[in-house]
Formats: C-alpha cells, sequence, structure tokens
C-alpha cells in the first residue's frame, strides 16, 4: 500500500476540477503495464511531472513513476513528506551518480522512473538539448524509454511568469509516444530520443485547441511572445550566473555565533 500516492493523485484530480481543466491523455497503451521503463518528459513548468505522473497512475493497470527530483524539495516542510511518502529519487547535483544508481536501481526492480531529458525549464517552450541521462539509465538497466510530451502545463506555472491556479479552464495535452528500446549507442539513443520527442511535440502542438498571437506560453515558432530558444540559452546563462554568486557570497558569510549574550 502507497497510501502518499493515490492521496496526491486525489487531491490532483479535486484540484484540476476546481479548476476545469481539460486533460486529454494520449497513447496511454505505450506504458508497459509490468517492468521498468524510462519516462521521459519535456519540461515547459512546474507541474509537467504532476500531469504525466497521474497519467501513468490512472491507466490500467495502474503505474506509479517515480521523479528523480532536486534534493531541496526532499528537505522542505511541505513538500518532503510527500516526495518521500511517494518514494521518488531525490538528485543532489553535486552527487549525482548516487541518484544515478538509485534511478537503475529502482529500473531494474520493475519501477517507472521519470526523468526530465532537459535538465531544465526550456523558457522557449521549445525542445533544449538533451542530457544523456535518460539513455544512459536505459541501457544500464536494459529497459524501453517512453516519450511522453506535457503541452499546455507553461500557461498555470512556469519561470518568469506568476502561476495561475484559479479556474482557468486550460486544455492541457499529454501525449505517450512509442517505447524507444535501448538497442543503440548512448549518444544515438539520446538523439533519437530528441528526435522523437519533436516529431510528438510537433504532433501534440499541431493538435491543441489555440495558439494566440503574441501569448507568453506560445514559442515564437508559432507566433508567441516566448524567447527564441538562443534568447532563453542567454537568460539562462544569466540566472546561473546570478546562483553562482549568490552561493559564493553565502559561503563567504561568517558563520552565526552561538550562545552570545544579548
Amino acid at each position: 500500500m502507497e497510501p502518499w500516492y493515490g492521496t496526491v493523485a486525489f487531491l490532483a484530480h479535486t484540484l484540476w476540477r476546481y479548476e476545469g481543466l481539460k486533460i486529454t491523455v494520449t497513447g496511454r497503451e505505450h506504458l508497459p503495464a509490468t517492468g521498468g521503463a524510462v519516462i521521459a518528459i519535456n519540461h515547459t513548468g512546474y507541474l509537467d511531472f504532476l500531469f504525466a505522473g497521474v497519467a501513468s497512475y490512472d491507466a490500467k493497470p495502474r503505474r506509479r513513476v517515480r521523479f528523480m527530483a532536486k534534493k531541496d524539495t526532499f528537505e522542505h516542510r511541505f513538500s518532503g513528506p510527500i516526495m518521500r511518502g511517494c518514494r521518488h529519487i531525490a538528485v543532489d547535483r553535486s552527487q549525482g551518480a548516487e541518484s544515478y544508481a538509485t534511478a537503475v536501481s529502482y529500473l531494474k526492480a520493475g519501477e517507472l522512473v521519470g526523468v526530465y531529458p532537459e535538465a531544465t525549464i526550456s523558457r522557449s517552450f521549445e525542445l533544449k538539448e538533451f542530457k544523456s541521462g535518460a539513455a544512459r539509465m536505459a541501457l544500464e538497466a536494459q529497459v524501453p524509454i517512453i516519450p511522453h510530451i506535457v503541452w499546455g502545463a507553461q500557461r498555470i506555472w512556469t519561470k518568469d511568469h506568476p502561476k495561475k491556479l484559479g479556474r482557468t479552464k486550460v486544455p492541457i495535452t499529454v501525449a505517450i509516444g512509442e517505447p524507444i528500446q535501448p538497442t543503440l549507442p548512448v549518444d544515438e539513443l539520446r538523439a533519437l530520443l530528441q528526435t522523437r520527442m519533436q516529431e510528438l511535440l510537433e504532433q501534440v502542438q499541431d493538435a491543441y485547441p489555440e495558439h494566440p498571437a503574441g501569448a507568453f506560453w506560445v514559442p515564437q515558432r508559432l507566433g508567441g511572445s516566448a524567447p527564441t530558444p538562443a534568447e532563453a540559452l542567454e537568460l539562462d546563462a544569466a540566472e546561473a550566473a546570478r546562483k553562482a554568486e549568490q552561493r559564493a557570497l553565502r559561503q563567504q558569510q561568517p558563520p552565526s555565533p552561538t550562545g552570545a549574550a544579548e
């Protein structure tokens, strides 16, 4: 029994009904009924994992996805118990080998492991260059990769824009692609995954009900005002530089004295 996972799925459905979200899931037949698989998801916002995870949880047979997520979310007072209770995988980027080994062990044990091949949110809402982690895990565990595209979730909560959790009635699409078997070298498998996900993304976008001209959540390729991929890379680099500077300043600060008289 895993009460946390079922509770989170129930609360998500309740919230989505309140928001009036119109969720369409296609391709559930591509999810394996048993055995491990890497669930590869595009990354346009903070809630992509929730839509992809519930899509698998609502499948028949029901499958639970164990997501790889930043260690900070496991240490937070509110999200920490949920992340641990759902048996997700904490990622410490300074010690990535440990989380990678945990993910591979989950896959070998027959679990679904959710990863973002882009690593971070795409501000352009186009696919960024993929990292090799998903391909390496699939090869080591000898399990397939299942491409997922989530589209529309960026309208609710993404980088650089306020979240909109009211009754938005936003259409959300979750498209699950055909499994990719681990039969190629790492770089070729990574490239094939990106190609398949690009094709799936374009199919989803073609079928999506609306892409208003100038909308912040619409890629420039489709007439929106999102940054181009090149502009998004510059924004990412500036953000990384700010975070590095903040870390350096924190490390320079002397520790607070303890037990000092006031």
